[in-house]
């Protein structure tokens, strides 16, 4: 079966570019970043080959050399630079098993085949080698997305596609399992950010290059007034006491590692050395929980 194309990955990077050269917003791409370190300085052991996979700016990588966290990075970007290597995320161009970190911050959730960037992804790395990565998650933006779709319904009646679809956090464990990833973990970091309008929020999703670029989105500009009912039902409906309008980030947190033979196996059916009962401290087939004292 042939991958969905729900992003226009083309237009993706002109708006990322276009973003980086008007001035990047990158507040949740640093608040990315220190998590990063934070996560890696809990990993007691060193990476001699790291790699970058497509995050917007060169933060993460610079983050890792002058920390002391990789001996070498190799950056993957999405847009040229110098000195780094222009690519895509769904088509990693390096030969197998040659890192053993790659990282990627806010960039996988606009890919169109995730399981495959992922695949790739692990494919990249040595046995035993690390992958750590942060995307926007499901609840991004939900705010936005409520009074866009009901300002549309009632201004135009009917709904185009204007908020990407991010991926949950129930399916990306599934999906580093799938991937050939051991050890998966998976969590989320909620962040709200509040502005003075639905309007600011807007222009802080333009400096990140974030506005819409699905391949399904509607062509034509929203109606003045359609964008204007939307403002007012987002105040309406989200705005604080002190009238400021909150937007929600989900950013989820992936890792997961090659696999290896010397890392942690579930046992074999049938190998424990303990009755689950005799564990709970109650009598098989005795269905009360044991009490608490």
């Amino acid at each position: 079966m042939s991958t969905p194309n729900v992003f226009d990955r083309s237009l993706v990077r002109r708006r990322l570019s276009r973003a980086l050269k008007a001035g990047y917003a990158d507040f949740l791409l640093v608040r990315a970043v220190e998590d990063l370190q934070e996560r890696l300085s809990t990993v007691l052991r060193s990476f001699s080959q790291a790699l970058d996979v497509g995050t917007p700016t060169p933060a993460a990588a610079d983050a890792l050399r002058r920390g002391g966290l990789a001996e070498r990075v190799v950056r993957l970007s999405p847009t040229p630079e110098p000195g780094h290597v222009l690519g895509d995320e769904e088509r990693l161009p390096f030969s197998g098993e040659r890192f053993d970190l790659a990282v990627s911050l806010l960039a996988l959730q606009s890919v169109n085949d995730l399981p495959g960037a992922l695949i790739q992804i692990r494919r990249a790395l040595r046995p035993d080698g690390l992958f750590v990565g942060a995307l926007l998650g499901g609840a991004t933006l939900t705010e936005l997305r409520q009074a866009l779709t009901q300002a549309e319904a009632e201004m135009e009646g009917g709904v185009s596609p204007r908020v990407a679809p991010f991926a949950d956090l129930r399916d990306i464990g599934g999906l580093l399992q799938r991937a050939g990833f051991a050890l998966p973990v998976t969590d989320t970091d909620i962040v709200r950010v509040r502005y003075a309008n639905a309007f600011a929020l807007m222009r802080d999703l333009r400096a990140m290059g974030l506005t819409n670029a699905l391949s399904d989105r509607r062509r034509t500009p929203l109606k003045r007034a359609t964008l204007m009912r939307a403002a007012a039902i987002y105040a309406e409906r989200f705005a604080d006491p002190d009238g400021r309008v909150p937007a929600t980030f989900e950013l989820v947190w992936l890792s997961g590692w090659a696999p290896h033979e010397s890392q942690q196996k579930p046992l074999r059916p049938g190998s424990a050395k303990m009755r689950l009962a005799d564990a709970l401290g109650v009598k098989e087939g005795d269905p009360s929980p044991p009490e608490k004292g």
